[in-house]
């Protein structure tokens, strides 16, 4: 058993035994426990053993594809996913925002803007500082913890990944007020763009309405952004 600490702990998915190594050396001197698996199947074999803070997952690998193991992943897990990949079209990026994956680094890159990146979706699941704010925010049949960034709908967990629970946060700081996008995208952070965060709403939406295409909660407004209305 591996001794106790206080530092993240990562998991480095990538084929590339090269890149894989590089990795751990550079994240390990960077105050991260760093485990590594070469595919999905040993990626999965780490997390049904370890518990890990992060995901930094490679997308082109031999067997099943990152973006498939994040989809499958997301089904059972909220472990934020930092996904690697040598595409950098922006229907790829969407891609795997819409798997639920909170950040997306293309190769090649700084391994200087990996660590701010993994840095920026540690802190975003980290409890927020809220001052003069309710610790719970009540909508329909849902309440959302904004401290723990929890959200119950009567008493059972709904999951969500880091992304909806930063933009959640955003919304229940200011029920019924709009925030634009450009607002979400500051408060969501992880380098999101406007459609990004039209994503993330989308993908909010099918967790909290019964029916996404007519929202009774998180509503659209023409031309201003978003809402969140305690209907």
């Amino acid at each position: 058993m591996e001794p106790a600490s206080d530092k993240p702990h990562i998991l480095v998915v990538d084929d590339d035994t090269r890149l894989r190594d590089l990795l751990k050396s550079f994240l390990s001197r960077n105050d991260f426990r760093v485990t590594v698996a070469g595919n999905a199947a040993e990626a999965r074999e780490r997390l049904a053993a370890l518990d890990f803070d992060l995901l930094v997952l490679d997308v082109m690998m031999p067997g099943q594809t990152g973006l498939d193991f994040a989809a499958e992943l997301r089904r059972t897990d909220d472990v934020p996913i930092l996904m690697l990949t040598a595409r950098g079209e922006p229907k790829d990026r969407i891609a795997g925002l819409e798997t639920g994956v909170d950040d997306y680094l293309s190769k090649p890159f700084e391994p200087r803007e990996l660590l701010l990146r993994i840095q920026s979706v540690l802190r975003r699941g980290r409890p927020a500082e809220i001052a003069a704010e309710p610790d719970n925010v009540t909508f329909g049949p849902f309440q959302f913890n904004l401290a723990l960034g929890e959200l119950t709908q009567k008493g059972t967990r709904v999951q969500l990944t880091e992304a909806e629970i930063a933009l959640l946060r955003a919304f229940c700081a200011h029920l019924g007020d709009v925030l634009s996008r450009e607002a979400l995208c500051k408060s969501v952070g992880g380098g999101m763009n406007e459609r990004a965060i039209d994503v993330q709403v989308t993908r909010l939406r099918r967790k909290i309405e019964s029916d996404p295409s007519f929202p009774r909660y998180l509503r659209t407004v023409r031309g201003q952004g978003y809402r969140l209305v305690d209907a």
